[in-house]
């Protein structure tokens, strides 16, 4: 692209032949113990089926024996297996601080649990924007609901189920997780309801979708008020 001190200078971003563009495996979040291992594994392999090594383990490890003679095939999406393996290793309270960061991008301002929230979503994110997208939801209300979800969940007693839901939670004083569990679910058994016909209708409103952790985590992170209300917004869109 050009040349700067007799140096040739390449462009901070390429664009593929089908036009998607790359800024670099930094700028796209990876971190640097997913690439050096992905990196590591592309020309060489240790002689076992071991694939996770540390930088001083590939280190110890490598022989110029264990060298592919042919070229290295790259796989995008092993990559990315080596990422979401890393992002786990990282400490709950770094990724809550790089999540507060994304927020603030966003315009969101919290009193919820951060590092709550992302102890239960960090087991399905690959980069840490990954953690908006798998925990969006506890900080905005669901403004409609998965339509096929919706179309199984929701039925014709559904609202009057979603009540005595409202009034049972607004009876329980203790709303941690295990209070919730055991006060729906004994409840459920007690009127012979159904779980289905209470815990999927209790998601949607929730969650907007049949995604994300366990709805008693859910509710407890988001406090009675916010659960109350969000059932509540449940049975004026489905009534």
């Amino acid at each position: 692209d050009g040349e700067a001190g007799g140096f040739p200078v390449f462009p901070l971003e390429w664009k593929g032949a089908d036009g998607d563009t790359f800024s670099g495996y930094r700028e796209e979040g990876y971190l640097p113990e997913s690439v050096v291992n992905m990196l590591a594994l592309l020309g060489w392999n240790p002689g076992t089926e071991r694939e996770i090594f540390s930088l001083n383990e590939l280190i110890d490890a490598f022989s110029l024996d264990r060298v592919h003679k042919g070229g290295a095939k790259f796989d995008p999406e092993k990559t990315k297996w080596f990422q979401h393996h890393y992002l786990q290793q990282v400490d709950t309270d770094v990724l809550s601080e790089e999540f507060s960061e994304v927020l603030k991008l966003k315009g969101v301002s919290t009193t919820l649990n951060l590092r709550k929230i992302v102890s239960l979503i960090k087991e399905r994110a690959t980069f840490p924007d990954d953690l908006w997208e798998q925990g969006g939801f506890f900080f905005q209300a669901p403004a409609d609901y998965d339509e096929k979800a919706s179309k199984k969940a929701f039925k014709e007693d559904t609202p009057r189920i979603l009540q005595q839901l409202i009034d049972l939670l607004n009876d329980t004083e203790d709303f941690s997780v295990e209070a919730i569990s055991s006060t729906i679910k004994e409840w459920i058994t007690s009127q012979e309801i159904g779980f289905g016909k209470v815990m999927m209708p209790l998601r949607l409103a929730l969650v907007g979708e049949m995604t994300g952790p366990d709805v008693f985590e859910i509710a407890a992170v988001l406090g009675r008020d916010e659960t109350v209300k969000r059932i509540a917004a449940a049975i004026q869109k489905i009534a």
